[in-house]
């Protein structure tokens, strides 16, 4: 079937969620439609069309180059050539400046029509962040501009064989040539886009560890290592192979190999010993998108599973006509569009953050975790609930409904498992500015709800805070990710309810969010119990039990 952008969802999330006229950037709606019709009209025409034979053919490895599907490198050249890469990207490296909000419709559109192929501008997105904010002026002038353009795509290297969330243990080495470069030694895993032909150079940003450097994170810094040098050499890197991959098959997902004859040259981005710190700029901004992908497939899925049941008939009518498709069908949409807000809302408060509203900044931060874990579970619980729509046919591959749920399986595994968003959320994000910043957002939310069911949620929110403040160690961990939950669906069940008051809003979006807070806020509050009950139950027995 073919992908349509919700382009009328995104204007009013924009509008009425974002806020995004009150960024001076953004002022102009003629500017905001025009950009939010151009990303539909290059979804839907030029990704949409390629997502089948990326997920039947994929990229493929030929003795260290991948070969992408027919098709792609035409379509990676209309982005370009659309200047779609720079939209929220400084002026001076000849971006658009524009806010990071309308670049998340972009990417929920590219996500939603060909999450394989979406995810090699991702990563750019980021690059261009950390670029700006910890490159040194001559890489600014070098780089820059061409990532920005889109010319030169960039990845992020973090993952080695023994060291996976525990970056700390990459033993990546680098040495010094004595003339301002680097010499990079080492194999990296799981990096998207690592090799491909879509562009003639790759730009990647390589965490690797000095001479005399400590142990841990303290001591590992973060490199430049372009594939092409500026002499037009060949750098010293390769692609070893790529994965077999339950989805996303459009995306190679490499092994890289640096340093077989001599050393890659690389450039260090910030100081050294400073890696931790550039890689998180652009660490974090991809977790916002990877809670995009999350949302672009539960939008593509729910499209799918209503034009379906729509057509599908049983007992002469419709199945979209029974109760139970039809509490699935509200239930993926409501889902949906409450992740989108989310999403969006993060993204909107990020944008207000990097123009200098320090609230705005924090806020972000501890929104960060919840619209990544929060918005990639909606996408594989929407993306399941698809193919239980399309019953049997949907566990077979022709219909497309099974692909979204490989596809979407990814994203609460990778940019940090969900797990570890649940973590941070509790171990660092509870307590930013001394607790103010997530205490402010309760107070937002509680001076703005109005549905009762909402407001429980907001005082069981408030009570299971109170206790994982009150503890540390595995007694706060345990209940993390319920409480991650609760706090996600509250914000998410706000932000529907301002959607719901818009003078705009139509009965879909109405009927959408009194859904969502008769039906899954309710499920939040009963997470309460599980968020606040500690860590006891967990080692009655030992792991070998379970077995």
């Amino acid at each position: 079937m073919s992908f349509n952008a919700p382009v009328s969802d995104q204007r009013l999330v924009l509008r009425d969620v974002v806020r995004i006229g009150e960024l001076p950037a953004a002022s102009d709606p003629d500017l905001v439609d025009a950009v939010l019709d151009g990303a539909a009209a290059l979804a839907e025409g030029e990704f949409a069309p390629l997502d089948r034979i990326g997920d039947t053919v994929g990229a493929r490895w030929d003795n260290g180059v991948v070969r992408m599907p027919e098709g792609f490198k035409a379509a990676y050249r209309s982005f370009v050539d659309g200047g779609w890469m720079g939209l929220s990207a400084p002026e001076a490296a000849g971006g658009q400046a524009l806010p990071l909000a309308l670049s998340a419709a972009l990417m929920e559109d590219l996500n939603a029509a060909n999450i394989g192929f979406a995810l090699c501008p991702m990563l750019s997105f980021g690059a261009i962040e950390a670029l700006e904010r910890h490159g040194s002026d001559e890489l600014k002038r070098d780089y820059l501009p061409k990532i920005v353009s889109g010319e030169w795509p960039a990845t992020m290297n973090l993952t080695e064989p023994q060291a996976g969330s525990d970056v700390g243990a990459l033993k990546t080495r680098a040495e010094p040539n004595g003339d301002g470069s680097w010499r990079i030694f080492g194999t990296k895993i799981f990096i998207t886009y690592g090799e491909h032909d879509l562009a003639d150079n790759i730009i990647h940003l390589v965490l690797a560890r000095t001479p005399g450097a400590p142990e841990g994170t303290r001591g590992i810094s973060l490199f430049l290592v372009p594939k092409v040098l500026p002499d037009g050499r060949a750098n010293d890197l390769r692609c070893v192979s790529i994965e077999h991959k339950l989805g996303i098959h459009a995306s190679p997902t490499c092994v890289m190999s640096y340093g077989d004859h001599g050393g890659a040259t690389g450039w260090l981005v910030g100081p050294e010993m400073g890696g931790m710190r550039a890689m998180f700029t652009m660490m974090n901004n991809a977790r916002l998108n990877v809670g995009l992908q999350g949302v672009g497939i539960a939008e593509r899925a729910t499209q799918r599973a209503v034009a379906y049941a729509l057509d599908r008939r049983q007992s002469g009518k419709a199945i979209a006509e029974f109760p139970d498709v039809r509490r699935m069908l509200l239930r993926m949409r409501a889902l949906t569009s409450a992740s989108r807000a989310l999403v969006y809302y993060a993204f909107g408060q990020l944008d207000r953050g990097l123009a200098g509203d320090p609230v705005a900044a924090m806020r972000a931060e501890v929104l960060t975790p919840l619209a990544k874990a929060w918005g990639t579970d909606v996408g594989c619980e929407v993306a399941s609930l698809g193919i239980q729509v399309h019953g049997g046919m949907g566990f077979i591959e022709e219909t497309g409904a099974a692909q979204h749920l490989r596809d979407a399986r990814i994203a609460p595994i990778y940019e940090g498992t969900n797990g570890i968003q649940a973590a941070d959320l509790v171990g660092r994000k509870l307590g930013l500015d001394g607790g103010l910043a997530f205490d402010g957002l309760i107070a937002d939310i509680e001076a703005e709800a109005t549905d009762p069911l909402l407001i429980a949620l907001t005082d069981a929110v408030e009570v299971a805070a109170a206790t994982m403040r009150a503890r540390s160690g595995d007694d706060r961990m345990a209940g993390s990710y319920p409480f991650l939950t609760m706090c996600a669906v509250m914000v998410g069940g706000w932000l529907m309810e301002r959607l719901a008051k818009s003078p705009d809003a139509d009965d879909r979006v109405r009927a959408t969010s009194a859904f969502f807070l008769s039906s899954v806020v309710p499920e939040a509050i009963g997470l309460a119990a599980a968020a606040e009950s500690g860590a006891e139950q967990l080692y009655v027995v030992s792991a070998e039990a379970l077995a």
